[in-house]
């Protein structure tokens, strides 16, 4: 709350200064309509969607794995089957994979300093 020698004081508006009517007020939003705070993006939504777990059978096996793997394992065998467009796919994975430098296999860099140098002299 201002005093009154507070509001006659004159405030400089410009630049990152607004005029005081149209500063927002303590506890006001910027973006009042905004993203709801429960609200999840779409990259939440999906990598939710990719982790949840399916049932598969090979052969006489079931086992569980990621929606994720399924869909990786399932481009692979239309691929080897003969679909083109899944084999694209599977070797611009391969690609973008294969591009990616292991940082495990990262072994640093030594740099040797040399003062000075003998005169074959």
């Amino acid at each position: 709350m201002m005093t009154g020698k507070e509001e006659e004081r004159p405030y400089e508006v410009g630049y990152g200064k607004p005029p005081r009517a149209t500063q927002f007020k303590p506890g006001q939003s910027g973006n009042p309509r905004g993203r709801p705070k429960g609200a999840r993006g779409i990259a939440k939504v999906l990598e939710e969607a990719l982790a949840q777990e399916v049932s598969v059978t090979e052969g006489d096996r079931t086992t569980r794995i990621s929606k994720r793997e399924a869909l990786i394992l399932s481009l692979v065998t239309k691929a080897i089957k003969g679909d083109m467009r899944a084999a694209a796919q599977t070797l611009k994975l391969i690609e973008a994979y294969e591009a990616k430098p292991d940082p495990r296999q990262d072994k640093g860099v030594t740099i040797h300093v040399i003062d000075t140098f003998d005169d074959p002299e």
